[in-house]
């Protein structure tokens, strides 16, 4: 698998874990600001939350990493929690934004 292959397969895993709060996926809504694979597979993802005092602040995360690492195709996932750039609902792709009204 290239590394791109793999990239695109984070994304879809990404696409299938939602904020409990908001009926969107953490990529769609934009919680997602980079991910970055090395050549041994293993990942790190730097992502935000909507806002810092977010109820799923623990939980989330773990479950980012814990789901990305299940891929046979990765040794490890890591997830950085970041606040700046701090989220905004300008950040949510246009599809997550016609679903919640937005547009």
């Amino acid at each position: 698998m290239t590394l791109n292959e793999l990239e695109n397969k984070v994304v879809e895993i990404l696409k299938t874990i939602y904020d409990p709060e908001i009926p969107v996926d953490v990529f769609e809504l934009g919680l997602i600001y980079e991910v970055k694979i090395d050549k041994e597979h293993h990942v790190e993802i730097e992502m935000t939350l909507t806002s810092p005092n977010c109820p799923v602040a623990e939980s989330m995360p773990q479950e980012v990493e814990d789901k990305v690492a299940a891929h046979p195709a990765i040794k490890s996932a890591k997830v950085n929690i970041v606040f700046d750039p701090p989220w905004d609902k300008d950040m949510m792709s246009e599809e997550a934004q016609l679903e919640l009204g937005f547009l």
